[in-house]
């Protein structure tokens, strides 16, 4: 299968329930995060062994409960969301105190639910988009004004930020009991299915006025599209690849890596670079949880969080280039160039053009229900200038592998 990355491509369906049935899930998981390289089944059953016994040589006092949505050990090489390097290194870091069981592939929850399930104790930790989360958590929406992140580089900025304390994780906290640990970034454009395959690579979004696009759970997001033009369409994430494959809609927003991820490259011909609001997949704990664990081990929770944030900042950019296929031209063998997907960028007018037909800034009446109530359950703030002038604290130009680490409890 060419959407299975290089690392894996030696170990069997088979071998891999073989290996995890023997060792555990999660022991298998992180091994798999662990090793480096093409990897065969025996050297993934030995590192499996290894990190069985790592883990389990002591009693832990916290056994937590992880639920990754639709992310398994192989969709995590495509979209690095760091959830796996997380649950090893707290491992670790807290010597078995905390023991985290990892449960992916919407066993347990899936991309709308997550985070309800988070609230309700049915697992401590959870990793889906903000978006999506945002039914369970509407604070959330709080990122996705249209075009307040001008680029990845002021998203990785803005999660390193003290700032973000403020105007997202203590809002988080008290409105939802959450507790926003890491993100990876990338921002939203429109993926268009197979009956744009021979039709002029797209240049503005003026071009796809009256399409019919998939929308998330996000509210922000639909304004936005809706001033586009987009006729945002509401489609479970799990059905939008049948959505994109029958022609019910023409395409969907979403992020490039999510696309390949998901192995939605065979019917998307176009990724619509707009750029135009967030898609940031996210893991986050029940503040309850948190609580719990006492003054030490939430500072290792804390550490892993950032370490783990670091991790995705540089492993996520690698990957979009070397794995997905985001970039022009584009490397041969990554997932867009055997599926012939497009990348059509767009140029500063074009994303110009956009920002003014939806933004805030250029449309403000638009945006007034949502940025009152946001502004309401920040405590006052401003919440889309304020994160819009955290944004721009960087240079324009920065790329988003150099911006630099903060602890941003610490600030």
């Amino acid at each position: 299968m060419q959407s299975i990355p290089e690392k894996l491509k030696n170990v069997s369906r088979r071998d891999m329930l073989r290996i995890s049935g023997q060792f555990g899930l999660s022991s298998t998981l992180i091994a798999v995060a662990g090793l480096t390289g093409a990897i065969t089944a025996p050297q993934l059953a030995e590192a499996a062994n290894s990190t069985y016994k790592k883990r389990f040589k002591k009693k832990a006092r916290f056994k937590l409960k992880f639920g990754a949505a639709g992310f398994n050990e192989r969709n995590l090489l495509i979209e690095r969301a760091g959830c796996l390097q997380f649950v090893n290194d707290l491992e670790e870091r807290t010597d078995g105190e905390i023991q985290i069981e990892f449960i992916g592939s919407n066993q347990i929850c899936g991309q709308l639910n997550c985070v309800t399930k988070t609230q309700q104790g049915i697992v401590d930790i959870y990793a889906a988009s903000t978006q999506n989360s945002a039914g369970g958590a509407p604070y959330l929406n709080v990122l996705d004004y249209a075009y307040m992140f001008p680029s990845r580089a002021a998203q990785y900025h803005f999660l390193y930020s003290p700032k973000s304390m403020k105007i997202l994780r203590e809002p988080m906290r008290k409105r939802h009991g959450i507790e926003f640990l890491f993100s990876h970034a990338e921002l939203r454009g429109i993926m268009l299915g197979l009956k744009w395959k021979d039709k002029p690579t797209v240049k503005s979004v003026k071009e796809l006025a009256g399409t019919k696009n998939r929308v998330t759970g996000t509210q922000l997001g639909r304004i936005a599209m809706k001033l586009m033009n987009l006729n945002p369409t509401p489609i479970a994430w799990a059905e939008t690849l049948d959505g994109l494959k029958q022609g019910l809609v023409d395409g969907a927003e979403t992020w490039p890596s999510a696309v390949a991820y998901a192995n939605m490259s065979p019917v998307v011909s176009q990724c619509v670079n707009l750029e135009f609001f967030c898609g940031t997949e996210h893991t986050a704990m029940s503040s309850k949880t948190f609580d719990k664990l006492g003054g030490e081990l939430q500072d290792a929770v804390m550490e892993s969080s950032f370490l783990t944030q670091v991790h995705v900042q540089a492993a996520n950019e690698v990957s979009l280039v070397n794995t997905v296929g985001f970039s022009n031209p584009q490397l041969p063998n990554t997932l867009f160039a055997n599926h012939n997907v497009r990348v059509a960028w767009m140029s500063a007018a074009a994303r110009r053009e956009a920002e003014e037909m939806c933004s805030p800034e250029f449309q403000p009446k638009h945006w007034e229900r949502w940025r009152e109530r946001l502004n309401g359950w920040s405590g006052g703030l401003d919440t889309y200038k304020y994160i819009y002038d955290v944004a721009r604290e960087i240079p324009a130009d920065t790329l988003a592998e150099n911006v630099e680490p903060r602890r941003w409890w610490k600030g």
